[in-house]
């Protein structure tokens, strides 16, 4: 590296911080480090699928592959503390990275709100482990007891849970199939704190979805409160479910990083950024993280990557800065086989054509990251299975 290179260090191998990375690598004027504490980029739109039959690879992209080409450091490492002073940041192995402009993308971490027994029984698909699990115990739920559990309850109304409610039926009886396991009745639960589902979408939106989950069978709790769970039972509004398969997939809160760095945040806990992003000189704060309207989609996260390295470059061109403005994301959710819901301003979209626009984003979102070739290849892995049963996997390839 030589003294004229400005050195930035991005934290969070999310779209975020992959899309700064990529939009700096060729720019000689910068070093670019990317530090994140996991060697692989997680898709996490897609976890849902791979928690019910679906590949592994759909939901993960070595970083290697996706900086193959290109001049960035990857670090693999958990982010700890600031010194501000020194513009370094300190990591949980002690090592220490100096830094010009340091750049803070690290998503989100599961939040189970004090809920007593979630954190120990409750099943979830945030991450490409979670989705493994789950997979696995709903085979060894049905295997053993050779019928569907009494219910299978999901909590969280928003669009992971709807993915997942969607698409639970169909894989619980393609199990069963595999086994020869007599159908019986399967009972699917959707709970959420709220009213409505997904809150932040359009009423209509709302109800189309609602209805589209009602004609698979999912029988939806709205309005109701998750007080404690239990190994054998979820209690809901005073009134206990039984069932040993309750998959969280609500809450979630700010990475904790920002709070025990002492970073001005809102009451919701995200991080305060002004016109630029920027939280305090010289430190930038993108997606999830960041206090802005569309916070929490990963359309944000790739939005605010580009503005915020467009106006580095700016900057060290003498130019004018740009101020933001926040980009509505257009939102597409499956509920169910070949069924997703749309949402681009005032337009909707129902049915198979709103699936086929989802498959379309999923390409979309992985050409954000890797070469058309390499963004296609990885496309293609969403429609082949995966299995660790013996069975199951036989099928799958016949």
């Amino acid at each position: 590296m030589s003294d004229s290179e400005e050195r930035v260090l991005i934290v969070g191998g999310g779209f975020g911080g992959i899309k700064a990375a990529l939009k700096l690598a060729d720019d000689e004027r910068f070093h670019v480090t990317l530090l994140s504490d996991k060697p692989n980029f997680r898709y996490y739109p897609s976890l849902f699928h791979t928690a019910t039959g679906g590949r592994a690879a759909q939901s993960s992209i070595a970083l290697s592959s996706i900086f193959a080409e290109e001049s960035v450091d990857i670090v693999i490492g958990q982010a700890t503390k600031i010194d501000r002073k020194n513009k370094a940041l300190h990591t949980a192995d002690g090592k220490v990275h100096h830094y010009n402009t340091l750049i803070l993308a690290l998503g989100v971490v599961t939040n189970y709100f004090g809920i007593k027994g979630l954190e120990q029984y409750a099943y979830g698909i945030k991450s490409l482990e979670e989705a493994e699990r789950l997979k696995a115990h709903l085979h060894q739920q049905l295997t053993d007891e050779h019928e569907p559990d009494l219910n299978y309850v999901i909590i969280g109304g928003g669009p992971t849970g709807i993915e997942l409610a969607g698409q639970l039926p169909q894989y619980i009886r393609y199990i069963m199939d595999n086994h020869g396991i007599k159908h019986r009745a399967i009972h699917i639960d959707l709970v959420e704190a709220a009213p409505s589902l997904v809150p932040r979408l359009p009423k209509d939106t709302q109800r189309a979805i609602a209805r589209q989950l009602r004609r698979l069978g999912i029988r939806l709790y709205l309005g109701q409160t998750v007080q404690a769970e239990t190994a054998d039972s979820l209690m809901v509004n005073g009134k206990p479910i039984q069932s040993h398969t309750v998959i969280w997939t609500a809450g979630v809160t700010n990475h904790p990083f920002f709070k025990e760095n002492q970073f001005a945040l809102t009451d919701h806990g995200k991080v305060v950024v002004d016109e630029h992003l920027q939280a305090e000189p010289h430190i930038f704060v993108l997606g999830d993280n960041a206090d802005t309207k569309y916070s929490g989609m990963a359309q944000t996260a790739l939005y605010d990557a580009i503005f915020v390295t467009h106006n580095l470059k700016r900057y060290l061109s003498n130019e004018t800065l740009r101020v933001y403005e926040p980009k509505q994301p257009i939102s597409v959710i499956p509920a169910g086989p070949h069924w997703a819901a749309v949402v681009a301003g005032k337009f909707r979209l129902y049915g198979w054509l709103g699936w086929a626009l989802r498959e379309a984003a999923d390409l979309d979102g992985f050409k954000e990251l890797e070469p058309w070739w390499k963004a296609g290849a990885q496309w293609m892995t969403e429609f082949g299975t995966e299995e660790s049963c013996p069975i199951c996997a036989v099928v799958s390839h016949t």
